[in-house]
């Protein structure tokens, strides 16, 4: 079984807002993994009190493939959510647990380039480049970077006139792991890993089964941006893992080698 401190790179963690809160162990597990060496980024999400917030201001929410559409009215309110909100309350809540952690966005110090690409879902932005130098410096000073899902875009880039963009949590795990080359990268959910058709769990899946589950309709919904994060890691990270986030203790036993869930690789 592999020890807790006996990872030799970061691990990165995706933590959906479904999965905190409700006696979740996910945040004493990150305090005990900093304790004991093992350096971890955090991606969260808040998708759902996103949609809290749209439906007290009466906007219109709409998803497609998993993604939010974002108008410029919907797009004010996941800034103030997600890197206020959400962002400021982890940060918060692993300080009171004895954690070292500092909360960063997509936006800071010019973390995540992102450019739109589908026109449709509005200020949505697909990750183009990751500037590491700010993680790496945050996890030197001995703290866990816990980042929001937001990116800038320059848009022409030559007048320095920033955008600032929605970007899927799920994705930027991915690209943030595949950047800084993770032992890990780790999706806490609310579901036990990905099931066939038939709704039985699948343990291992590779890059082609992963993929054909997507094209077959059999994934679907939050899924999808999951495995698309995993499929673009997977060439520079050995381990991708979509686990049940609920459990106790989970993200420690999977560490560990003991959890369960689906791996792609």
């Amino acid at each position: 079984m592999k020890s807790r401190g006996s990872a030799s790179g970061p691990i990165v963690v995706k933590i959906g807002g479904s999965t905190l809160g409700n006696h979740d162990t996910t945040l004493e597990d990150l305090v005990t993994l900093q304790q004991s060496g093992v350096p971890t980024v955090v991606v969260h999400g808040g998708g759902n009190l996103v949609s809290d917030w749209l439906g007290r201001l009466q906007i219109r929410v709409s998803f497609t493939r998993g993604s939010r559409v974002t108008s410029a009215e919907t797009l004010q309110v996941v800034i103030a959510v997600l890197a206020g909100l959400v962002n400021k309350g982890l940060v918060a809540s692993l300080e009171a647990q004895g954690a070292r952690a500092m909360g960063l966005s997509g936006i800071d110090g010019g973390l995540f380039e992102a450019e739109i690409r589908d026109a449709e879902m509005g200020y949505v932005g697909e990750v183009v480049k990751v500037n590491t130098a700010l993680l790496e410096s945050v996890m030197q000073a001995g703290f866990i970077p816990v980042v929001a899902p937001l990116g800038l875009q320059a848009a022409p880039r030559t007048q320095n006139n920033w955008f600032i963009l929605n970007v899927n949590g799920d994705k930027v795990a991915g690209e943030i792991a595949a950047a800084i080359g993770a032992d890990r990268l780790v999706f806490l959910t609310d579901v036990a890993g990905i099931r066939d058709g038939s709704g039985r769990p699948l343990r291992q899946l590779s890059r082609e089964q992963a993929k054909s589950l997507i094209d077959c309709g059999v994934a679907s919904g939050g899924m999808i941006p999951k495995i698309e994060a995993c499929l673009r890691a997977l060439p520079t990270v050995p381990v991708t893992r979509i686990i049940d986030g609920r459990l106790p203790h989970v993200l420690l036993k999977e560490v560990e080698g003991a959890g369960d869930g689906t791996t792609i690789a």
